[in-house]
Order: structure tokens, then sequence, then C-alpha cells
């Protein structure tokens, strides 16, 4: 019996539990697809030897572990403490822009002076998004008066939040650009781009990766209230998008969180744009062995959502179980995936669920966008004819990756085997739903590429003789190269 493939992809946050060799290979042999790299913690040599234990998995075991780097982002932090203060429920506490070794007791710095500008009395502050609260009583010229709401520890450089707010930052700061250089240097495939709060930030970046000549998609994280009335022009220009629930949440009304998650997947759907449903997704499970109940159920809403991929944070990063919450995740993701492909056979769908639809061809069209649309609709066709002839998977012959990433869109039932003559395209289409990349040596006749694509599948017992399958590749015809969906049957 072959194997079932996953086909919502897993991203892994790579942390000191995580960042040997031996730790990385197993998380790569539980099922991660993505490793992130989290710039708001560690040193860059840090990351640069986890960077190189992926590289050298990769190359030992023909592996093909993409590699995303989470920029810090500009965020308001607490100063260096002492000692953890420990606080009770209506204890005071002072948050001050004042810099001085010593300060009074119940008094901590912030690390940004224009935070006094953001806060007015009554506002609610929260630190890692809601561990600790705190109530605005007075704003001065240099602190802020507060009421703890909460008991509870605050330690050092702890993430401040105002409920409701988006505080007025840098959209990309220094630290975050001399990041991204790193990772241009490392050779990275994915740039997570923190606290976006609008389009213009993604466009620069993309313009700033363009010159300097390299292929990095750059994903916008929605982790602000700024964010949400930019939504669809974010999306537009962004490769693709993370949802952070963990500062959404923060600052939005908690209860909005999961109707934003439903709005931001099903607007990433439509516009055929990876999405990735990120944080406390399995919380619970960077202290215990088993997730609850309700984590189980979270990861089963983003999987019947068609979320590209769900991602673990602080559970693969510094938790006590990273292997078996990495586990939890793709067990949980396998068992709904076969619920929902037996429904789609079961009701005889014959089309895609959603898909991002192009409009119908128009005169005087540029020839760029025109050929957009075809491959668009040629995606969607075989989609189409393999869901209704029950293909054991759909083979598509890709340079760029791109056929792979719009036949993702329409969700087909049975997997998608994604052939490239790169190791980047191949590492790159990691985070499409879906997409199973191999790499083959790509030959200027079609056939030839096919046919070595066929025998690749079957030594992988991915498909065995009998089985019919989709091809999506182009052909020679009368000297031109032409697409075409082919149905064939493994001989």
């Amino acid at each position: 019996m072959r194997p079932q493939l996953r086909k919502s992809k897993i991203i892994c946050t790579i942390g000191p539990r995580t960042a040997s060799f031996e730790a990385i290979r197993r998380l790569a042999e539980g099922g991660m697809n993505v490793a992130r790299l989290n710039m708001s913690h560690g040193s860059r040599e840090w990351h640069r030897e986890v960077i190189n234990n992926i590289k050298r998995y990769n190359k030992k075991f023909a592996g093909s572990l993409a590699i995303l780097l989470d920029t810090r982002g500009a965020e308001i932090r607490s100063g260096d403490l002492k000692q953890d203060l420990v606080l009770k429920t209506g204890d005071l506490i002072t948050l001050t822009t004042r810099r001085q070794a010593e300060l009074e007791p119940n008094c901590v710095e912030v690390s940004h002076d224009g935070f006094l500008a953001e806060v007015a009395p009554d506002d609610i502050i929260l630190v890692d998004g809601g561990m600790l609260r705190f109530k605005v009583l007075a704003v001065g010229r240099s602190d802020i008066r507060c009421q703890s709401l909460d008991d509870g520890v605050l330690g050092s450089r702890r993430h401040l939040n105002v409920r409701g707010k988006s505080a007025e930052l840098p959209a990309i700061t220094e630290q975050d650009w001399r990041d991204i250089e790193f990772g241009i240097e490392q050779r990275i495939d994915f740039i997570a781009l923190s606290f976006v709060r609008g389009a213009e930030p993604i466009i620069e970046l993309q313009h700033h990766l363009e010159a300097r000549g390299v292929a990095v998609e750059v994903l916008a994280k929605i982790e602000s209230a700024a964010s949400i009335p930019e939504l669809d022009r974010i999306i537009a220009v962004a490769d693709g998008v993370m949802i952070a629930r963990g500062d959404l949440g923060a600052e939005l009304p908690y209860e909005d969180v999961p109707l934003l998650q439903d709005e931001i997947v099903a607007k990433c759907r439509r516009a055929g744009k990876p999405v990735i449903v990120a944080t406390h997704m399995l919380e619970s499970m960077i202290v215990n062995p088993t997730p609850t109940r309700a984590e189980v159920t979270d990861i089963t809403h983003a999987v019947q959502q068609g979320a590209d991929a769900i991602m673990l944070s602080g559970e693969t990063a510094t938790g006590r179980y990273p292997d078996k919450a990495l586990e939890v995740m793709a067990t949980v993701a396998r068992r709904i995936e076969r619920d929902l492909a037996e429904e789609a056979i079961r009701t005889a769908i014959c089309s895609c669920r959603i898909i991002a639809r192009s409009s119908p061809a128009q005169p005087g069209l540029d020839p760029r966008t025109a050929r957009l649309r075809s491959k668009n609709e040629i995606s969607r066709s075989a989609a189409i004819l393999g869901n209704n002839l029950q293909a054991a998977g759909t083979l598509v012959i890709t340079r760029r990756g791109l056929m792979a990433a719009l036949l993702a869109q329409c969700r087909p039932v049975s997997p998608i085997f994604a052939f490239t003559n790169t190791t980047h395209v191949r590492r790159r289409l990691g985070i499409y739903w879906g997409v199973h990349a191999m790499v083959v040596k790509l030959s200027s006749d079609p056939e030839v590429s096919i046919q070595r694509a066929i025998a690749q599948l079957r030594r992988r017992e991915l498909v065995v003789e009998g089985d019919l399958i989709i091809v999506l590749s182009d052909i020679l015809a009368g000297g031109d190269f032409v697409e075409t969906v082919q149905v064939r049957v493994i001989r």
C-alpha cells in the first residue's frame, strides 16, 4: 500500500532544542518542509551554524529543506533587569524611556522612545501577548505609570503591545537590513517580513532582492492591527502571507482572530498566494508530551481551510518535545486530509473548490499577462481532469516552479509531483500545498523529461503499473513548445 503523502506543509522554528545536525535530521524525517530562523533570537554566528547543518542534511540525504528567515521587525520591548519582577494584581509599575544605570524599584525601561506618544490613560499594555496586563494610569514626559491587572513575573526584554493599537515604528529596521543581507549571503529561500502594515515595505524589499539578483520570496507577516485595512494590497504584492496570531491577538480582540484567519486564508486562496497559519498551534506541547484537544481542533481548522502550511514556533525551538509536536501536527494533518479527499470522491467533486480564476482573455492584453492567464486555465483544467478521473497524481515539468504553484492553487485531490532541474526551485516549492518536488535532468525533448520523471516516480513507489496520472508539460509541435494536459497510464 502506497504511503499517504501529506499535502499541508509544516514549518518548524529552529532553536536551542533543534539546532544540531541530528535534531534537524529527525525533524526532516518527521515531516518538516521548511526550517524557520527567528532573527529575534540568537547571533548570526549561531544562525550560520544552523544553516550549515540544514545544507549538510540536504546534501547528505538529497533533501529539500527550505530556509525561511523571519526578521525581527520594529518592536517594543522591556529593558534588561537584574532580576525578574514578581508582580501581584494591583501592584504599581513604571515604564520609562529614561536611560539610567539605576532606576527606582518597579521601574523598567522600554526600548522605544516614542512609546509614550502611543499610549493614553486607561489603555491596556500586554506583555508577551497577554501573559501580563498593565492598565495605564498616567503618562508623563518620560514615564508611564501603570497598575498590574494580573499576578505574574516580568522578565527582561519582554515584548510589549497596546491593546487595539499599532505603534508607529519603521517598517524595516537597520537591524532587519543587516539580517536580510546575511540571509542573501547564506542563500536562504524565504524572508518573512515582520509587522507589515502596508504594501510599500514589501515592494521595497522585493526591489532590493531583484537588484541583488537573488530569487528569494517575500512573505508578509500579518500581526498588527494596522495591517488589516491594508490586507488586499498586502496580499496583492507579497509572494505569500503568514498569519502570526500571537501579536495579532494582542493588538486586536482575541475573539476576532479566528474570523480574521478565515478571511485572510480565503483571500490568499483567491489570489493564489501561499498562506501560513502560525503561532500557538501546539503551545501546550512546549511542556507537555500530548496536545490539548482544542489544539488538535485548531490544526484541523487550518487544514480544512486549505492553508498551504502550518507552523510550530516554541514547540520546536525551545520545547521539551519537538519531535512529538511535529508528529502530532503531521498526524492530524494527514487524518483530516484523508477525510477531505474521501469527501471529494464521495460527492464526485469535478472542479476546484476555491481557485484564483483568471478573467477571460481580452484583446490588447500584454503577452506576459495573457500567457499567465493561459497557464492558470491549463492548471485548472489539469486539476479538474485529475479529480474526475481519480488520478494517482499529476506530474508537472516546471523550470521556475510556476506551473506547480498554479496547480497547487486548485487543491486537487491527488498529489502534485513537480519535477524541476534546480535544487533552489525544489526547495522553494516546499511551502506550496500538495506539491512534492523532485529534481530531474531536463531534456530539450519534453518527452524524454517526462519519461525520466515517471521512472523516478516508479523507483520511489509513488506510482505503480496501471496507475492513471495527469501530465502537465509542454511538447514539441511543429518546432514550437506547446503546453499540454495529458492523461497517461503507467506501463
